[in-house]
């Protein structure tokens, strides 16, 4: 019998496998979650499919891209792949998403053959391994009823927080913001690194923007808050699982102009940095958002 863990993750591979249309272009679906804007997070994992699509040989090592329109759920997304260039160690790649006739998402990506140069990498901060914290069904239960709607169990993404204290007293915010991820079940075993790297990408915009209010002592579904994805860049490092444990350390050097800019690191159990990822988002007080535009 499917449990609602191996549920979540199907459907994750779901909106994952995209639909070829024509040459160098896709489909993607959303799941019926109820939410009234397409999570970015899948917008950016599915954008990375379709590149990876028209690419062989080649790994992708990092994006930049723009959220331009929120998407609709209820709608199909086509992502429109351009072959910019195949160099000797590098392929780019232009993807648009579109939707009802406007680009919601414009991304570019790179690729690169394998190879071998200097190596190293940052240190992870000190912090419990995840088995050492409760899981998402304890933490709910010690969460006030108010908090618990951060615990998301149909989520295919398992999270577990260090920083508990983030979401239980937020008017006492700590310097930076850690959570163990990885899927709710193991993937086959005959799932290509891509993919993974693909999963990555979809976790990578889950809690990001939220670093950008832990100074301030608010919680991103504060209803005082308009907050939104602005760009979103990601680099890949080094071979990793996305359902294995990942440390998300996110943190935010600036907030001005009604943006934050939030950045996170990847690290696998031993401690090495495998991704890291930035974002700008919008920050907004409504009751200032009202006045403008």
């Amino acid at each position: 019998m499917q449990t609602p863990s191996d549920a979540a993750v199907d459907g994750l591979l779901s909106i994952l496998n995209l639909t070829s249309v024509g040459q160098d272009k896709f489909v993607g679906t959303s799941p019926a979650n109820g939410w009234k804007r397409v999570f970015g997070g899948q917008v950016v994992a599915q954008a990375l499919v379709a590149a990876n699509r028209t690419v062989e040989g080649r790994d992708p090592h990092s994006l930049h891209a723009y959220f331009i329109l929120g998407g609709d759920p209820a709608a199909p997304i086509s992502y429109e792949v351009d072959r910019i260039r195949d160099g000797g160690s590098f392929s780019t790649r232009r993807v648009q998403a579109v939707q009802h006739g406007a680009v919601i998402y414009s991304m570019i990506a790179s690729f690169q053959k394998h190879e071998i140069g200097f190596e190293h990498t940052i240190t992870m901060p000190d912090s419990p391994m995840p088995e050492d914290l409760p899981d998402q069904t304890t933490l709910a239960a010690q969460m006030p009823p108010q908090q618990r709607k951060y615990i998301d169990l149909t989520w295919p993404i398992e999270m577990r927080p260090v920083d508990i204290g983030r979401y239980l007293h937020p008017e006492r915010p700590a310097p930076l913001h850690r959570i163990w991820c990885r899927t709710r079940q193991p993937l086959p075993a005959d799932t290509p690194a891509a993919m993974h790297q693909c999963v990555l990408a979809f976790t990578s915009d889950y809690s990001l923007l939220e670093s950008g209010l832990i100074g301030h002592g608010l919680l991103i579904n504060d209803q005082r808050l308009q907050a939104a994805s602005l760009d979103h860049a990601l680099w890949f490092h080094r071979p990793f699982r996305g359902d294995e444990w990942l440390l998300f350390v996110q943190d935010s050097p600036s907030a001005q102009g009604g943006r934050a800019l939030c950045r996170g690191s990847f690290f696998n159990r031993q401690g090495v940095l495998v991704a890291s990822v930035a974002q700008e988002g919008l920050l907004r007080e409504r009751i200032i958002a009202a006045t403008r535009d």
